[in-house]
């Protein structure tokens, strides 16, 4: 079930380091947020927080808070391994087990939870594949290598292995950066399908992009160099992209700088 996200005064370093600085961001359920702003302006590293996969980094913290439908998920009591079942994520470059089979990739993260059904990992291995538009590609090869698809391929075998777990949230950073223009579309494709049943959150460095999938649109900058980042303004994407509110956000979706 797709659930709502809430950050309130979030604050993130790395070590001593202040990376991003007061953002607060409403994500509402079954649709698209995407993340733009140039480069280091801290849109990733407030992505990874959304499910706590900074704290992979030794020394990162954060101050404030993420609310998952009202629940802080930096909560004392809340298993980080648990958020990341609940917020899952996609990544820049697909990263399937390459050896592994494109059915075991699919499942990995149930097996992982204990469940060895052979009939339900299969139901979820179909159910996940149909969900990624890949199952009518790889229904008759699915004990070969996850590693022996396309790259486009290997991304949508990434989502159907993020959606089989049911997970509440998707997180994606820049999941098409890595791929050709047709790969792109049918990610793109993809997208606008799986938001039906997920609140998506997406970093993209591709404006277009953004205005094609998103139903809102954050800005994020740099103020300066050795400044932390900051949320500039969100707000539904066809107004961010026709007529922003701050003067930087038009320079940068303009191209005047970025």
């Amino acid at each position: 079930m797709a659930k709502r996200i809430d950050v309130k005064d979030l604050n993130i370093y790395y070590g001593k380091f202040h990376a991003v600085q007061d953002v607060t961001v409403a994500v509402p359920p079954r649709g698209v947020t995407a993340f733009i702003g140039p480069s280091g302006c801290g849109k990733s590293t407030v992505l990874r927080s959304l499910n706590r996969m900074h704290e992979v980094i030794p020394g990162a913290r954060v101050e404030g808070q993420v609310l998952l439908d009202g629940e802080d998920v930096y909560a004392n009591s809340v298993d980080p391994v648990a958020v990341r079942r609940t917020i899952g994520m996609v990544f820049q470059r697909p990263n399937p087990f390459p050896t592994m089979s494109i059915r075991d990739n699919v499942v990995a993260g149930l097996r992982l939870a204990g469940t060895k059904n052979k009939n339900e990992l299969d139901e979820v291995c179909e159910r996940s594949l149909r969900g990624a538009n890949l199952w009518e590609e790889v229904k008759d090869r699915l004990n070969r290598p996850g590693g022996s698809l396309s790259g486009g391929q290997q991304q949508r075998l990434c989502i159907a292995r993020a959606i089989a777990i049911q997970p509440d949230v998707l997180l994606m950073d820049e999941p098409c950066s890595a791929l050709d223009p047709i790969s792109t579309l049918a990610i793109e494709d993809l997208i606008t399908e799986l938001k039906q049943d997920f609140t998506i959150v997406i970093v993209t460095h591709n404006m277009q992009q953004a205005a094609r999938v998103s139903d809102q649109t954050a800005f994020f900058n740099l103020p300066g160099v050795g400044q932390p980042g900051r949320l500039v303004e969100i707000d539904e994407t066809s107004r961010i992209f026709s007529n922003p509110t701050e003067k930087a956000t038009e320079d940068y979706i303009s191209g005047r700088f970025g």
